[in-house]
């Protein structure tokens, strides 16, 4: 790939992120970068995203005392309820954010990569609500494991695109998205779901999604009169992850985990946890931390949550590992779907697998601290999408 020296000034978290793209798109990122700066403090873009948050997504979302979990466990546990959001996850703060830049833009056609689906259900919600063509990526394996977002999609009036290159996941689903808008830049708009790639993305999704931290910092000092002393989120790319971290970076009193997913052990291809077992790379246009195999490329990828498997992750978590400002641990499938039951039969809260990777990692955490502590997880989205999964996983 060409790379723009020029472009690589800044959009960089430390030695991670920037901008290494084919040279057909730096004037397109250029363009988005513009555009991005212009209208995100504007009055007007500002209060009609304002108007969109509160009116259709339901903000703000609930920061949920979870009682019995807390008794049980004994320190303070709060979860931060995206699963609440009108179409159930974290995604659709974002989607509505890029939708009203790209509606300025003049681009009415809509591409996305999703994996566990959220992602396209919600760029498919925001299209149908702003009167947009939507297409959107999805890795085959994905496309069957997750059935009932593919519809959710096509009834929202969207395009799914199963993608059966490669291992047939979310990289190769960024991957034909990625070729599409090489292809058609001049009336699309790609509306990235995760706060990974070329600069400025990951600036853009983390903007939208930052809301989430804002929110749950008003919140949790309402409630405690302090801020917390731990945040836990789940991380693939790491969008709700960033979105609950970033407003609390400077606050170096509380402790901020990432947690990964380590499928079914620590071997190559056994999870997706670029953070632990990762090295320095790039992958669809930005430097991070990447899982490889022993040649050097892109390492196949596994994870029961279809919305984590990814062999790359966000440049600005990549950053905070790097300088020793968070920590990423890892919650493996057995983890996640313990979690999963025991919110459900505990606080009658379904999660979403992706989320239940953050519950179990924080249900330990709390385990082991004393009843003063207090515990920000951000349940980043519902379970409806994985019961049929659970359901045939267990038999």
């Amino acid at each position: 790939m060409a790379l723009d020296e020029k472009s690589m000034v800044d959009g960089f978290f430390g030695e991670f992120g920037g901008r290494y793209v084919p040279e057909p798109l730096i004037p397109v990122m250029d363009e988005l970068k513009d555009a991005f700066y212009k209208y995100k403090d504007d009055p007007d873009f500002k209060k009609e995203l304002a108007y969109y948050n509160k009116e259709y997504i339901g903000r703000a979302n609930p920061l949920y005392f979870a009682e019995k979990l807390s008794q049980k466990y004994a320190a303070k546990i709060y979860l931060k309820r995206e699963d609440l959001n009108h179409t159930g996850a974290h995604k659709i703060n974002n989607t509505i954010g890029q939708a009203l830049l790209a509606k300025r833009m003049g681009k009415n056609r809509i591409i996305a990569e999703t994996g566990a689906g959220q992602h396209g259900v919600a760029t498919a919600t925001a299209c149908a609500l702003m009167d947009m063509e939507c297409i959107i990526y999805m890795g085959e394996i994905d496309t069957k494991r997750q059935a009932l977002n593919v519809f959710r999609m096509e009834l929202l009036g969207a395009t799914v695109i199963p993608v059966k290159t490669g291992g047939r996941t979310l990289k190769d689903a960024v991957d034909e998205a990625l070729k599409d808008l090489i292809e058609n830049y001049n009336d699309t708009f790609y509306m990235l779901g995760s706060a990974v790639g070329p600069d400025p993305y990951p600036t853009i999704v983390r903007e939208f999604q930052s809301i989430i931290g804002k929110e749950a910092r008003e919140q949790i000092l309402e409630k405690e009169g302090r801020l917390p002393d731990y945040l836990v989120a789940c991380v693939g790319g790491g969008s709700n992850a960033i979105g609950l971290f970033h407003p609390f970076v400077n606050d170096k009193e509380v402790e901020i985990i990432g947690v990964e997913p380590g499928g079914k052990g620590n071997k190559p291809g056994e999870n997706a946890a670029s953070l632990n077992f990762g090295n320095k790379g790039i992958i669809h246009g930005f430097k991070c931390f990447l899982l490889e195999d022993d040649n050097g490329e892109i390492s196949s990828t596994y994870s029961i949550a279809a919305g984590l498997d990814y062999p790359g992750v966000g440049p600005e978590h990549s950053y905070l590992k790097d300088s020793g400002r968070a920590k990423y641990a890892l919650a493996y499938d057995e983890d996640a779907l313990a979690a999963f039951h025991e919110l459900s039969e505990t606080e009658g809260i379904i999660p979403a697998l992706e989320s239940s990777h953050a519950i179990a990692y924080g249900l330990k955490l709390a385990s082991e601290l004393n009843e003063d502590k207090i515990i920000i997880i951000n349940l980043s989205g519902r379970g409806d999408k994985d019961v049929q999964q659970i359901a045939e996983l267990e038999k």
